[in-house]
């Protein structure tokens, strides 16, 4: 099969475009034949080596949607339609930068949808975690919602989700002032520059999705209105931990922060997440869309500050 193999961490002409054996079953995994992957951040940290537990030679990919080409598992069809995302795909075993991926059974969750396949493969990793923030977020109507890193994969889908979900105002931050219409036409309410990682307003907020991480979290938990919650669920801002942070001193009183975890997947959260999307007619569209042969391509879009929401390959 066709794939794209990272022989040593580095930038993205690491990513090679390259002939290797298609996986066979065994017990307890099932392969799946691609449809359709998302380009995500964290895999181009990996790509970089800042991902210590992966060993290299390795394929990358936490996310795919495609077809059951082989199974152990009898609930499993051979031509169903799947997704399947994190688990520790693309890290300790081989992703979904391939023509075929061999993934645990427990990771592979069929789904019903007539959507096409460019739509269907933006929706796991970056929907499915905007739409678990959100609902930590208790979102209801009348609530000022901010969005940190919001021209990112996820930041789109959570602007996107949020006025679907209710009467939400909705601020989206960005570094490039350049998008703001971008953001706007997808329904945001307000926009703000974020200077490096302070944002330029004194504005207070009910909730605050922060995409940026450990790096802001500080500053987002400043920004909140009293009973208001802060969601740290990404880290853009390069930031893996907060050293010597002190929760009574930095959480306000009546405050709260929590986070969202995209690995431990809750099937009946994904279910609702695609019949929110269909229901309400979410825009679902990808942004920019790769064949597999452009992967390296793929990561210098991602990479480079012009993009703007998810970035998808078809195979």
């Amino acid at each position: 099969m066709n794939a794209v193999v990272v022989e040593n961490p580095g930038g993205p002409e690491v990513l090679k475009y390259t002939k290797v054996p298609t996986p066979k079953v065994k017990k307890g995994w099932s392969l799946i034949e691609v449809k359709g992957f998302g380009i995500n951040h964290s895999e181009i940290f990996t790509r970089e080596g800042k991902s210590p537990d992966v060993k290299f030679p390795r394929i990358l990919g936490i996310e795919a949607v495609g077809v059951i080409s082989d199974s152990t598992d009898v609930n499993l069809k051979v031509g169903q339609k799947v997704m399947t995302f994190m688990g520790e795909m693309g890290r300790n075993y081989d992703g979904s930068y391939a023509e075929y991926v061999l993934v645990p059974n427990k990771q592979i969750f069929p789904i019903d949808s007539d959507l096409d396949w460019a739509k269907l493969a933006a929706i796991p990793e970056t929907f499915y975690t905007a739409f678990g923030s959100l609902t930590g977020l208790q979102l209801h109507d009348g609530d000022h919602l901010l969005i940190r890193a919001g021209t990112s994969g996820v930041g789109v889908s959570a602007a996107k989700l949020a006025k679907a979900m209710g009467n939400i105002n909705v601020t989206s931050t960005t570094r490039n002032l350049n998008k703001s219409d971008l953001l706007v036409k997808i329904g945001v309410d307000n926009v703000i520059q974020d200077d490096n990682g302070t944002l330029v307003t004194s504005e207070k907020f009910d909730k605050i999705l922060d995409l940026m991480g450990p790096k802001t979290v500080p500053d987002s938990l400043k920004m909140l209105n009293e009973y208001g919650i802060v969601s740290s669920t990404g880290q853009l801002g390069g930031v893996w931990t907060l050293d010597e942070f002190d929760p009574i001193m930095e959480i306000p009183n009546n405050c709260y922060l929590t986070s969202f975890y995209s690995g431990d997947v809750d099937i009946n959260l994904l279910n609702k997440l695609i019949e929110l999307i269909e229901v309400k007619h979410i825009d679902v569209e990808p942004t920019k869309v790769f064949s597999l042969k452009e992967v390296s391509q793929a990561h210098s879009y991602l990479q480079g500050n012009h993009s703007f929401g998810k970035v998808v390959v078809l195979p």
